[in-house]
């Protein structure tokens, strides 16, 4: 395999930085990328996804609406035992956790979920021991995008209004 053909089956790296970036859809692209969708030989009998760190999981941000309404809900199977946390409470004492279960939640719900859950690295903070390892930094791609897109509308702009320019005879 060599070229674009090796490319494609290759495990990446990707880096996301969750600092004020909204948790429902943040935890979607993560999913996304780590079931690997978004490439041309996804197949979901094939196991194609790539690894995602997530830095700023302390920084997440929510809604006014989730920020009250959303709790987290678990018990130990012994009788009473029932703990439930808001949202803010979950936060302070699990920093990475919201997004940890957000993305849990927005996966199949088969045998590879777990092996899905391992390639995901999420930090509290901006530090984590891959920098090495990115291959693609999310916030530079979108910066990097929006300004070729508006540098190519320019253009396309100036040039449409050179043929439209009526000429003197």
């Amino acid at each position: 395999m060599s070229g674009k053909g090796a490319l494609a089956y290759a495990k990446l790296w990707h880096h996301v930085d969750a600092r004020d970036k909204y948790l429902t859809p943040l935890a979607q692209r993560i999913a996304i990328a780590l079931r690997g969708k978004y490439k041309p030989i996804y197949d979901r009998n094939i196991d194609c996804g790539d690894f995602v760190v997530v830095t700023n999981a302390r920084h997440v941000a929510v809604t006014d609406k989730q920020s009250k309404e959303l709790s987290y809900t678990w018990t130990s199977k012994y009788p009473g035992y029932k703990k439930t946390l808001s949202f803010h409470q979950f936060l302070r004492e699990h920093p990475t956790g919201p997004i940890r279960k957000e993305v849990w939640s927005y996966l199949p719900r088969d045998k590879t979920r777990h092996k899905l859950m391992k390639r995901l690295h999420v930090f509290a903070d901006e530090d984590h021991p891959y920098t090495a390892n990115i291959y693609r930094n999310y916030e530079k791609m979108g910066r990097e995008r929006f300004e070729a897109d508006q540098q190519q509308s320019l253009q396309a702009e100036s040039k449409a209004d050179e043929t439209n320019t009526p000429t003197k005879a």
